[in-house]
């Protein structure tokens, strides 16, 4: 069984590639035994529906790339270095790191997810069949359309809890509508940076870069702009489109949202098509 997906453009391509490595549910059999967790905390610390929120891209002329396992699994937003010492003590490069690298000891609630320490084998084994076959088709997919268009822009799509506790005070604060993280606009052009801010301020939402989120590993690695490889990673506010209570879609601000990405993707393949070369912005 593959457990990643990769769906071709159904209009004339564009240089986007859309990666969704958070949305996946499945936990293959070989690894049930190793975690402690429902259905329901699967769903809950998945980035719930963002697959379903960008299904229309290719429609737009982008290609769609999805994880279906689930990040209690791997993260495939994390580097494979990114070894925690609790989790896999006799790894050679583990280190003490917060409980959730690459492979996750805790949920996001801070409860044990794993059942016990990993051996070196069964971590090397997690890697090999669901953290390598994704970066794979990721890293062959951004090369193929490079090659194609000379350039490429990845959007990384994730979704993140409506607030976050400020640590200075305590306080839960609400977060902006969108975060896109560029990592202080080093991974990607800043006209496609700024046609990302305009989208979403023009479809009234609240924007704010990089605060609380950055830009994970994926967004780190893959963004080089000087070779004419893009990345942004856009955090969704989950309480635009889910109730992050019962986990249950917000139908109609569901359609919404999903128009408003639609339209992104299309206005960035426009842009990618009409630029002949990217630099630094």
């Amino acid at each position: 069984m593959s457990f990643v997906e990769l769906i071709a453009p159904k209009a004339a391509p564009t240089p986007v590639l859309v990666e969704v490595p958070h949305s996946g549910l499945q936990v293959p059999t070989e690894v049930e035994s190793e975690i402690d967790a429902s259905p329901l905390a699967v769903l809950r610390d998945s980035d719930i529906y963002v697959d379903q929120l960008y299904e229309r891209a290719p429609e737009g002329g982008a290609t769609l790339l999805v994880s279906r396992v689930s990040r209690y699994v791997v993260d495939l937003n994390r580097g494979p270095d990114e070894v925690d010492s609790a989790a896999v003590p006799r790894h050679p490069k583990a280190r003490r790191i917060p409980a959730r690298g690459v492979v996750w000891r805790a949920r996001t609630d801070g409860t044990p997810l794993l059942r016990a320490p990993l051996t070196t084998a069964q971590f090397a084994r997690r890697l090999e069949l669901y953290y390598e076959p994704y970066h794979q088709r990721l890293r062959d997919a951004a090369a193929r359309m490079r090659e194609e268009h000379g350039h490429v822009v990845i959007l990384a799509a994730h979704s993140m809890p409506s607030a976050g506790r400020r640590t200075f005070s305590g306080r839960q604060v609400r977060r902006a509508d969108v975060v896109p993280g560029t990592r202080g606009r080093s991974t990607a052009d800043g006209r496609i940076i700024d046609l990302i801010d305009r989208h979403f301020r023009d479809a009234g939402l609240t924007v704010k870069h990089d605060d609380p989120y950055r830009g994970g590993w994926t967004t780190a690695s893959y963004g080089a702009p000087k070779r004419g490889q893009h990345a942004v990673q856009i955090e969704l506010n989950r309480a635009l489109y889910v109730d992050e209570q019962t986990s249950e879609v917000k139908r109609d601000e569901f359609v919404a949202l999903q128009r408003v990405l639609d339209e992104l993707v299309v206005k960035l393949g426009q842009l990618m098509k009409a630029e002949a070369q990217f630099a630094t912005g």
